[in-house]
């Protein structure tokens, strides 16, 4: 079947009509193993998939080090603090997200959105953003896998297992869509049983049972529970925001959703409670096995650094307590990369297929992989070679002050965007019942989401200003603002875009109400018995 002409070709000045609408059922094809390849992309994903995705993404190896970044900012209750604001900000996120997306389930999500309820220039800006948040969060997790490495052996430099790594996670993301569903919701699978693990772990060493001693609240009253006032809880802030930064990929992976307004709604409500309490959780444990001011922690000066669980099993008395930690961590890792890779060459591929990117990434295979998005997005990862002349401590923070700046900014569009769609809803006389999915405590969420988000990535550089202003700190820390505001007003100069009014707005193109029936018949129908060898050939590359 057909496929018509790119998103790109339509004039950037206004927003497409209704009226030019090619039918839903008219846009898709068929891939070799009976999946829909919808604009490029296969819809291969399954519920389990875009649950365990959303989670692999968000849990990676760093948080196991971040926890001890954060109680070291702001103390063992500040971070809690800290952790659960931005939780309920990612909550509200979610509903937003979880309206929009699952009524148009469509390349670039709520990027692509931005630009059809309110400016064409919006979505090229927070496109570009959106990508280079997820390309320092890769960054970030090579760094982070040198950290983990140097702790075993440091006849290896840095930048050896930067390179060493980044090469195997080229092979693996260019793997087929149903591959790496599956591959991810195993590793993922692994991840959660770690978590509990480590929960489990810390109960028993601040119980005593490992190690012998009783520890309790000991180091929530000395050194104390809260560090370093108002700076540590900016800090604090921006590194919560990386952390939960990526439960919102669920948005992105409804393009490659089997059926994204049954599976959306559901993975949203299961990953966000998920991650909200594995997140808080670890901040928890983290703060009653060390105190705040342990300088093996992870911070800017840090040429190496130690898990707060490593630490604590140490001093319970176990030497190698550190390589388990550690094997943790780096299996941990394997899965977060792939998702940031994910999500950032399908930032690239969305931007490219609406004409805000060369066209040269927004090509795929036939069985919808974009090869050119996926190998562009991992060789700019190796940004994280700074630490070649850096300290990885350093470069841990640069990259995380980049990455919570863009996702403060992603989070405040998106709740921006959500209030615009339910003003155009309006306007345009549809019901509320028509919505596939409803968010909870709207407006009062989406604004919520919109005056928080921007209120903190205007504070998230405060420590720059106390105790001597530093120029470099200072530009890792605001140069997205910058960049963000030069890349909207540069786009609507050049392209002369105008805000779309509520009455104009599409409210048609994308909803993909015919996926339902796509999976309903092909669950249907009798499918005659594939060899082995075709079924080993469709997972690996399909």
């Amino acid at each position: 079947m057909g496929i018509p002409s790119a998103p790109g070709d339509v004039d950037e000045k206004t927003s497409p009509l209704p009226d030019d609408v090619v039918p839903e059922n008219s846009i898709v094809a068929l891939a070799s193993n009976g999946n829909v390849i919808d604009h490029g992309l296969q819809r291969g994903l399954k519920n389990r998939h875009l649950q365990m995705i959303a989670f692999g993404g968000v849990v990676g190896a760093s948080i196991w080090y971040g926890t001890g970044s954060a109680i070291s900012y702001s103390g063992p209750v500040g971070a809690l603090v800290c952790f659960l604001i931005i939780g309920i900000d990612v909550f509200f996120v979610m509903q937003s997200l979880g309206e929009m997306s699952t009524l148009f389930p469509i390349q670039g999500a709520f990027i692509e959105l931005a630009g059809r309820f309110v400016d064409p220039a919006l979505a090229f800006a927070l496109g570009v953003n959106y990508f280079y948040l997820w390309l320092t969060n890769i960054a970030n997790d090579y760094n982070n896998i040198s950290l983990i490495m140097g702790l075993w052996t440091d006849a290896v430099p840095p930048y050896a297992w930067i390179l060493i790594f980044c090469a195997g996670f080229q092979c693996t993301s260019l793997l087929g869509i149903v591959f790496y569903g599956e591959m991810e919701f195993y590793l993922a699978c692994w991840k959660l049983i770690c978590v509990v693990g480590g929960f489990l772990v810390a109960i028993l060493i601040n119980t005593g049972a490992i190690g012998g001693e009783y520890i309790g609240f000991r180091y929530w009253r000395e050194p104390g529970a809260i560090a370093n006032g108002i700076n540590g809880f900016g800090k604090t802030f921006v590194l919560a925001a990386v952390y939960f930064a990526g439960t919102e990929m669920l948005a992105l992976t409804a393009a490659e959703s089997r059926n994204p307004q049954k599976d959306l709604p559901k993975a949203i409500r299961q990953t966000f409670w998920r991650i909200v309490v594995i997140f808080l959780g670890l901040v928890f444990f983290a703060g009653i096995l060390v105190p705040y001011n342990d300088d093996r922690l992870l911070n800017a000066s840090s040429k190496s650094a130690q898990s707060p669980w490593a630490i604590a099993l140490v001093q319970a008395g176990w030497e190698g307590g550190g390589n388990l930690v550690n094997v943790v961590m780096i299996t941990a890792q394997l899965s977060s990369v792939n998702s940031a890779i994910y999500v950032a060459s399908r930032s690239l591929v969305a931007l490219a297929v609406n004409g805000r990117a060369p066209k040269f990434f927004a090509r795929t295979t036939t069985n919808g992989v974009p090869v050119n998005a996926i190998v562009f997005s991992n060789i700019i990862g190796l940004l994280s070679l700074l630490n070649i002349a850096a300290t990885p401590g350093k470069v841990f923070t640069y990259l995380i002050n980049i990455s919570g700046a863009a996702t403060f900014i992603a989070w405040a569009f998106i709740g921006i965007t959500h209030l615009r769609l339910r003003k155009a809803w309006s306007v345009q006389g549809r019901s509320l019942d028509e919505l596939p999915y409803r968010a909870l405590l709207y407006p009062y969420g989406a604004w919520f989401v919109v005056l928080l988000n921007l209120f903190l990535v205007f504070i998230s550089g405060y420590e720059v200003f106390v105790g001597g202003f530093a120029a470099v700190d200072f530009v890792f820390s605001y140069v997205v603002i910058a960049i963000f505001t030069v890349l909207y007003f540069g786009w609507k100069f050049v392209k002369g875009t105008k805000f779309i009014s509520p009455a104009e707005a599409d409210l048609v193109t994308g909803r993909r109400d015919f996926l339902a029936h796509v999976e309903e018949d092909s669950a249907s129908e009798e499918k005659p018995k594939t060899p082995w060898y075709i079924s080993v050939k469709r997972f690996i590359f399909s």
